[in-house]
């Protein structure tokens, strides 16, 4: 008896770093406290807008959260495949538009952007309409709850905060922990 072991899975791909070589990869910070909140996204709202919001309204600025599923009137969103140009890692696709879909699972982080602004970075995982599946960088800016309130756990970080600055080894912007400022 023989097994066909092929499947339809991509195979994992190399990703080269462009820029200068790094040792210290991953840059972490930890604090002895932190809180966790449950928090409920509104309809028809994006989800920037969802997050953000009541996150500022009880000083939460940087935090990870667990998007734990629901349907959007508009999802968008967007892969990061590697930099044709070569000079980054990667380099963002435009947006794909999802139409109305739902959101499987999605992981959140919240920090601010090089000017301080508030700044959402999502993976998730999506279903279409269609019943296709979809996963990659959402664009919390244009996707839009739908009818139904989406629950999501937050960490909120403490000690700490997350900003985005320029990573010299992959040639983007990427978010790092800082001590607060």
């Amino acid at each position: 008896m023989t097994r066909n072991t092929q499947s339809s899975y991509h195979h994992p791909r190399m990703l080269r770093h462009t820029g200068r070589f790094s040792p210290v990869r991953i840059q972490s910070m930890h604090h002895q406290s932190g809180h966790h909140i449950r928090l409920v996204l509104a309809p028809g709202r994006s989800l920037y807008e969802a997050l953000v919001e009541p996150l500022r309204d009880i000083n939460v600025t940087s935090a990870s959260t667990t998007i734990l599923g629901g349907h959007f009137e508009h999802l968008e969103y967007c892969v990061a495949p590697p930099d044709p140009s070569g000079n980054a890692m990667i380099a963002y696709s435009k947006p794909i538009d999802a139409g109305a879909a739902f959101m499987v699972f999605g992981n959140a982080t919240i920090g601010k952007d090089m000017n301080g602004r508030p700044l959402v970075h999502c993976h998730a995982t999506l279903r279409t309409e269609s019943g296709q599946v979809k996963g990659g960088h959402i664009v919390p800016q244009t996707s839009v709850i739908g009818n139904t309130p989406i629950t999501v756990l937050v960490t909120a970080l403490e000690g700490f905060e997350l900003r985005q600055a320029f990573d010299n080894e992959t040639n983007i912007p990427l978010l790092k922990p800082y001590k607060e400022s």
